[in-house]
C-alpha cells in the first residue's frame, strides 16, 4: 500500500480487522464509534458493532460483543482486538486533524453489497440532545432498521422522542465517504467453515445447559484461539466498561 493516502490505508485496516473478528459468513456489518475531546484531559468515547449472518432464512443482527460467548473465543484476547479497531479509528480521526479537515465527533461505518461507507458526524456529544444510551437505541433504529413495535416500552419512547425532535429540527449535515470493500482474502479469527453458525451455537448452548453437560463439549467444534500479530499494542493503560463499549484513554 505504499504511496496510498494515509486515510485510505486506515480504511483498509478497519475493514480487514472487522473481517478478521467475525467468525462466520455475513451479509453486512455496521459500526458506530465516537471520540469526545475534553479540555486538559484524555478523550473518551464508545464503540459498538453488529453484523447480519449470511443465510437463506431471515436472520437477526448479532451484537459483536456476543461473539466470544457464542463461539467460545477467549474474551480477553478478543477485547484486545476490539480495542485495536477503536485505536485505528482514533488514528483515522487524528489523520483528519493533521490534514486540516473538520474534526468529526462520531462515525458510522457500513459494509454491505461490496461497498464500504463511512458517515462523519460533527454533533457536540457533550451537549447532545440525547444521552449515550439513547443514541445507541436511535442508531440501531436508523442503521439496523429495528421495528419500533419490537422495542421495549422505554426504547419505544426514545424513538418517539427522536422522531418528534426530527420533526421540529433539521437534521445536521453529515459528510460521507464511499469506496469498494477490501477484496483480498482475509483469514478469520476462527475457520468459519469448520465451526457452527450463531444459530447453531445458540441451539447447542441451550441443549448443553438442559443436559447439564457443559464440560462435555467436543474439542473439535470450537477452540479458544491464539491471537496473531494483528494487534497493535497501545502503551498507555486502557480502561473499558460494558464489554468495552465505553472508552477512557
Amino acid at each position: 500500500m505504499q504511496g496510498l493516502p494515509e486515510e485510505k490505508i486506515l480504511y483498509s485496516e478497519i475493514q480487514k480487522k472487522l473481517f478478521y473478528i467475525i467468525p462466520e459468513k455475513w451479509e453486512s456489518i455496521y459500526l458506530y464509534a465516537s471520540v469526545i475531546d475534553r479540555p486538559h484531559q484524555k478523550p473518551i468515547g464508545e464503540m459498538y458493532f453488529y453484523y447480519l449472518p449470511k443465510g437463506i432464512i431471515k436472520k437477526k443482527f448479532v451484537n459483536g460483543y456476543e461473539i466470544p460467548s457464542l463461539f467460545n473465543i477467549d474474551e480477553e484476547q478478543y477485547s484486545k482486538l476490539i480495542t485495536d479497531i477503536y485505536n485505528t479509528i482514533k488514528r483515522l480521526r487524528e489523520c483528519s486533524i493533521n490534514l486540516g479537515k473538520r474534526v468529526w465527533s462520531n462515525i458510522s461505518i457500513s459494509i454491505e453489497n461490496f461497498q464500504f461507507k463511512v458517515e462523519f458526524d460533527y454533533e457536540n456529544l457533550k451537549n447532545a440532545q440525547f444521552n449515550s444510551y439513547e443514541r445507541h437505541v436511535i442508531w440501531r433504529y436508523n442503521y439496523l432498521s429495528e421495528d419500533i413495535d419490537s422495542l421495549s416500552k422505554k426504547d419505544r419512547k426514545i424513538i418517539e422522542d427522536y422522531l418528534q425532535y426530527l420533526y421540529l429540527h433539521q437534521p445536521a449535515k453529515k459528510d460521507t465517504y464511499v469506496e469498494g470493500i477490501y477484496k483480498l482474502p482475509v483469514k478469520n479469527i476462527i475457520d468459519f467453515e469448520k465451526t457452527l453458525s450463531v444459530e447453531e451455537a445458540i441451539a447447542q448452548s441451550k441443549t448443553e445447559i438442559s443436559e447439564n453437560s457443559k464440560e462435555k463439549k467436543k474439542m473439535g467444534l470450537f477452540k479458544k484461539n491464539k491471537i496473531d500479530d494483528i494487534i497493535e499494542e497501545d502503551n498507555e493503560n486502557q480502561t473499558y466498561n460494558n464489554q468495552i463499549l465505553n472508552w477512557k484513554k
